[in-house]
């Protein structure tokens, strides 16, 4: 006892700073449990979500040696569980070792192990594993704890069990092995709908979707979609992520509206500090958009954070806009590898078309009468017959409605109509019956989102009995004093 003591006395001021912050992590932890513990005996789910999210809170303090002892205070020594998960975990340093063994050595010989907490030491661990990029591990312990988790059948695991299942495709993602477990998904996914285990549902089903979307397997995604059983959106963050991918496979299928509503949506019900995600919704609204013919604003490319992500989207914006091919070129020729990587680049390239019908209108517009020949000069047509060309994209505006104007095939030239008062058709009317509908499916939104915590009438009425049992009780003890002020 007296050399340990010494060698806690030696210790260097930088040293005892780091025991104490482990101690303190660790102390969180021990009361985490604690919750998780209370939340398994009570089958309270709210539990058990506030002991997921005090750990994400967490999660910059971690350490080896802190899952270390929590392992050990947590789990019986010696056990799978204890054995398999201690295997991916540093061995602690001598400091860390004198921190609070003791205490949670005897602790484990005497407590209850729920499943609930079992689960949790996987997520724990898993976590760590993937904040310290040992991916490869990550997929061990995760598809440990996948196999683990098909065993046990408790909705009080279900707030856990959908984050383990985003980090065994997370893990396998990273290693470039997302093909592997796509079969495991679906199975997942039967296994939380026999089980009606609603948050594992939409969380497995986004995670398909990535899978799908993944490889670019657009049909097979869109068949899932339409088959995947309806249900309530629980988690406000996976209903964001199936609108964003629900938003990529109406866009790839030609949808441009259905597409633009979803992709809108998901960026607005987006959390703030989810700059990232928020960035990639609004890439492709911005492209969905444009294929609409329409404009975005600029204030969407000046939103905080975003300005220099959105930068090559602006300028191709401006080609549009323009209706300049040229530019249009340039533009993709000089962030090809942007577009790339964000995986819109066969999407851009369907935008031709509209920089082609743009500049058409413009030329429209500021000419009555226009030589082909002219035609094909400002659209910059580089092509063996611009002159044909022209022709024919002439006539094809004409078709659709973009210009309105008449060819004169004998003299080779687009002759323009006069414009008439647009507030003489029926355009106002239709822009003003889309911010209606816009107005009117927010507020409905909005409605459908308020929830209220279950059994509250029940919660209600235990808080009345409480109150009069509590006021009995008082009157009770008032009158038993009046009685001995009588004896006496």
């Amino acid at each position: 006892m007296t050399q340990d003591i010494e060698m806690k006395d030696n210790q260097t001021p930088t040293q005892s700073i780091i025991v104490s912050a482990t101690t303190s992590t660790l102390q969180h932890l021990k009361e985490i449990a604690a919750l998780i513990d209370s939340g398994s005996y009570t089958k309270e789910v709210r539990r058990i979500a506030r002991a997921v999210r005090l750990t994400v809170g967490l999660r910059k303090k971690l350490t080896g040696s802190v899952i270390s002892s929590f392992l050990d205070f947590a789990l019986v020594p010696g056990s799978d569980a204890h054995t398999r998960l201690s295997s991916f975990v540093p061995k602690s340093n001598e400091h860390d070792m004198e921190v609070d063994t003791a205490s949670s050595n005897s602790q484990a010989t005497t407590k209850h192990l729920p499943a609930e907490l079992e689960i949790y030491c996987y997520f724990l661990v898993l976590l760590f594993l993937i904040d310290q990029k040992k991916y490869n591990e990550a997929k061990v312990c995760s598809s440990a704890s996948i196999a683990r988790l098909k065993s046990v059948n408790r909705r009080t695991i279900d707030v856990i069990a959908s984050r383990l299942y985003f980090y065994y495709s997370l893990s396998y993602e990273v290693t470039g092995n997302l093909a592997e477990i796509r079969g495991n998904l679906l199975a997942l996914h039967h296994s939380a709908t026999l089980r009606h285990d609603e948050l594992g549902q939409e969380t497995l089903l986004n995670l398909l979707l990535r899978n799908y979307l993944h490889y670019n397997l657009y049909d097979q995604a869109e068949k899932l979609r339409s088959k995947a059983p309806r249900f309530e959106a629980h988690s406000n963050q996976q209903f964001c992520r199936y609108l964003f991918y629900l938003g990529k496979i109406r866009t790839i299928q030609l949808e441009y509206t259905d597409a633009k509503e979803s992709l809108l949506q998901a960026a607005r019900k987006a959390p703030i500090a989810a700059l990232g995600f928020r960035i990639q919704c609004n890439k492709w609204a911005i492209i969905v958009r444009l294929l609409l013919g329409e404009i975005p604003e600029r204030s969407i490319f000046t939103q905080k954070g975003m300005e220099k992500a959105l930068k090559p989207y602006f300028d191709l914006t401006n080609a549009v806009r323009i209706g300049d091919l040229e530019l249009f070129r340039n533009v993709q020729e000089r962030f090809a590898k942007t577009f790339s990587e964000d995986r819109t680049h066969n999407l851009i390239v369907r935008l031709r078309h509209n920089v082609i019908r743009t500049g058409l209108r413009n030329i429209s517009i500021s000419y009555s009468r226009i030589s082909l020949t002219d035609v094909a000069q400002k659209l910059r047509l580089n092509s063996a017959n611009p002159v044909a060309d022209a022709e024919s994209i002439v006539a094809k505006a004409i078709r659709d409605g973009a210009i309105d104007a008449t060819i004169d095939h004998k003299n080779g030239c687009m002759v323009s109509k006069e414009t008439g008062d647009i507030y003489s058709t029926n355009e106002p009317q239709t822009a003003f019956n889309s911010r209606i509908a816009f107005c009117l499916n927010m507020h409905n939104e909005a409605v459908r989102a308020l929830r209220f915590p279950p059994n509250t009438h029940k919660e209600k009425e235990s808080d009345e009995k409480r109150r009069e049992k509590k006021q009995q009780e008082e009157e009770l003890a008032k009158y038993m004093a009046e009685e001995d002020d009588d004896d006496f």
